[in-house]
């Protein structure tokens, strides 16, 4: 009697997995387009959820430390301690300010907010989610009894998510284009502490859409701290260059101090976006955002 191949049969009644469930295809090449669509759709999904209308994103360093840590390592540092790690310790005291204001004019505007009376949160106070400035706004929000976003990104070097940011409004995205999106997509302004490389680029972005008029919306921005920036970039060089305008300077304001940036930020906001305007012929009221075609 012939034998039959059981483990052949066995086989047969293996299904074979669902694509949507297929890890090997899923964060494959072939993969990429459906990774790229989850961070624009899910996040979508999750600021609907939470009713989430609009932001405020804030930017800055996020090596600066707040005070009391920038005071303990100071204190800490033996005599032993060579000149540039000295330097560097108190470097990080004068910055921490910066952290400490960025803190305070987060809870301005967290508390002014709660009490815009709406259908979904106005204004929310959102960071890249790590240390730092960051840290400091998402803080000050939460302070303020307030939802705050943090959008990170997964780093070779890991970046935690700081412990102030709204459980169900923390995000990881693995595209920067894909976060980068999210920062500029819900933002009715932009606050621009002292910082590096990656705050400069988003400062850049953002006034480079708001001066090609690529966004349906008056965004604000808040340039913090004058004696950093007017050290590290002069503008003015760029008018007499011709690389912009004059007028292009409108497109931002300096502030020095938590209380004149919130005040900015509640006049601005609440011209631009909070006050009755006459609404064109079949024009629809956007549920979240909205952007030029």
């Amino acid at each position: 009697m012939k034998k039959t191949d059981t483990n052949n049969d066995k086989g047969h009644d293996q299904r074979a997995p669902l694509s949507y469930e297929n890890p090997l295809f899923l964060n494959s090449p072939d993969g990429r387009i459906l990774r790229i669509m989850s961070e624009y759709v899910e996040p979508f999904a999750r600021f609907r959820r939470e009713q989430i209308q609009d932001t405020v994103v804030f930017f800055g360093s996020a090596r600066f430390p707040c005070l009391v840590d920038a005071n303990t390592a100071m204190e800490k540092a033996s005599l032993s301690t060579d000149d540039s790690d000295r330097k560097q310790l108190q470097a990080g005291v004068e910055m921490a300010r910066y952290y400490e204001d960025a803190r305070k004019m987060a809870f301005l505007l967290s508390e002014w907010a709660a009490h815009i009376p709406a259908r979904r949160r106005r204004f929310v106070v959102t960071t890249g989610g790590g240390p730092g400035i960051m840290e400091a706004a998402n803080r000050g929000a939460r302070e303020a009894g307030s939802k705050t976003i943090g959008l990170n990104i997964r780093l070779p070097f890991e970046q935690s998510p700081n412990p102030y940011i709204t459980p169900s409004l923390n995000f990881e995205f693995h595209y920067f284009f894909m976060r980068k999106f999210w920062f500029a997509y819900l933002a009715k302004a932009l606050v621009i502490f002292p910082g590096g490389f990656g705050t400069l680029d988003e400062l850049f972005e953002i006034l480079t859409l708001a001066q090609t008029r690529k966004l349906a919306k008056r965004i604000l921005v808040v340039i913090y701290g004058r004696q950093y920036w007017e050290k590290l970039i002069n503008f003015q060089t760029m008018i007499d260059a011709g690389a912009i305008s004059a007028e292009d300077l409108e497109l931002f304001k300096i502030v020095d101090t938590p209380v004149e940036g919130y005040e900015f930020l509640r006049e601005g906001l609440t011209k631009y976006h909070l006050e009755e305007r006459p609404r064109r012929v079949g024009e629809a009221v956007p549920e979240i955002a909205k952007t030029n075609p």
